[in-house]
């Protein structure tokens, strides 16, 4: 248990308890990877607070983890981990979509599984300072490296079409023409430098909808953090690199937690699986068949069960997808799954400014 410090519009600071970090999935997760069967070589993608890692490393004492996250901070707070850990785990600073040559770079050349639970932590939700979240009024941030183009920076410099498209495509928000226009406005007066003055933005021209219990700020966030970090492209990167680095057999598990997340998982391993491949129009029938790197593993997403969404509210919107790489060879990345992944470039001309 933590504490998290938020600081009340023009006042005092508000410290709260922050709640424990609870792994979303985490039965499901193990089950998918197998990690009881047999010692093992798994990669967990997303370290977080390491709730994947120690699990995994708890099901056999044989098993070694090489755990990346591309947040120092994630980092700095895994070192008493690794040190407990006698050597079975390795824990480095990097992207998940280059977790294959980060693995090759660690002595991990094949993975019997690969983790990745996709999106923001817990951690930095809770952290007023890291500008992930409008519940507690902080800088205006957002960036998981601590480093490059900040959420300040993307809303308080690029052109009112291109904010437009951000928030359409990468929050689904109905009202993004709105909100662009509001930002564009706003910034007008000065920056907009803070979470609060972000929302309230946001809030003024996007009402909540009846009982949802959905802050009006919420698609607006999701889609800057989304761009700001790269989610969406990271994920299919990585997806691209487990399937290089899994050996024959090896299990890749996925966690996601929003629509744009899971079309993803769910097209590729569609794609590499061989599975409604012509029924996609994100991803048509090529006119050579494709060797199918994937068989599946879970018949469709696999949700949380009402007990674990009592206890951690965060599990109801999450889909598992897992698959079992065979012995066919990678084949190139899928194009279309890209695609997926950015802006369409027809609505993205004109620029940032």
């Amino acid at each position: 248990m933590g504490f998290s410090v938020g600081r009340r519009r023009g006042g005092a600071p508000v410290v709260t308890e922050a709640a424990p970090h609870i792994p979303v999935l985490l039965a499901e997760v193990l089950g998918a990877l197998r990690v009881s069967d047999s010692p093992a070589s798994v990669i967990d993608g997303t370290f977080g607070a390491g709730g994947y890692t120690k699990a995994i490393l708890a099901a056999d004492p044989r098993t070694r983890v090489l755990a990346i996250d591309r947040d120092p901070t994630a980092i700095a707070a895994g070192q008493a981990l690794v040190e407990a850990e006698g050597g079975r785990l390795t824990l480095v600073q990097g992207r998940f979509g280059d977790l294959d040559a980060i693995a090759r770079d660690h002595g991990f050349a094949e993975a019997d599984g690969v983790v990745l639970d996709i999106g923001v932590s817990s951690m930095q939700l809770d952290q007023a300072e890291r500008g992930f979240s409008f519940r507690f009024d902080g800088p205006l941030d957002m960036r998981m490296e601590r480093a490059g183009e900040s959420a300040a920076d993307l809303v308080n410099d690029a052109s009112e079409a291109a904010l437009a498209d951000v928030i359409y495509h990468y929050g689904e928000e109905r009202r993004a023409r709105a909100v662009a226009r509001a930002l564009i406005e706003a910034r007008r007066r000065g920056r907009i430098e803070t979470t609060a003055a972000l929302a309230d933005i946001v809030a003024g021209v996007v009402r909540a909808e009846p009982g949802s219990g959905i802050h009006p700020a919420t698609r607006t966030f999701q889609a800057l953090r989304i761009a700001v970090n790269d989610e969406l492209g990271e994920l299919q990167r990585a997806l691209h690199a487990a399937e290089r680095i899994l050996r024959p057999g090896g299990r890749l598990a996925v966690v996601t937690f929003h629509s744009l997340e899971d079309r993803i998982v769910k097209q590729f391993f569609s794609a590499r699986s061989g599975r409604a491949v012509a029924a996609s129009r994100h991803l048509p029938m090529a006119s050579q068949p494709t060797p199918r790197s994937f068989t599946l593993a879970t018949k469709g997403p696999v949700a949380a069960g009402e007990a674990e969404c009592r206890a951690n509210p965060r599990s109801r919107s999450a889909k598992l997808r897992a698959g079992e790489r065979t012995d066919a060879p990678a084949p190139p990345p899928l194009t279309a799954l890209e695609a997926l992944a950015s802006l369409p470039e027809t609505q993205t001309r004109g620029g940032r400014r």
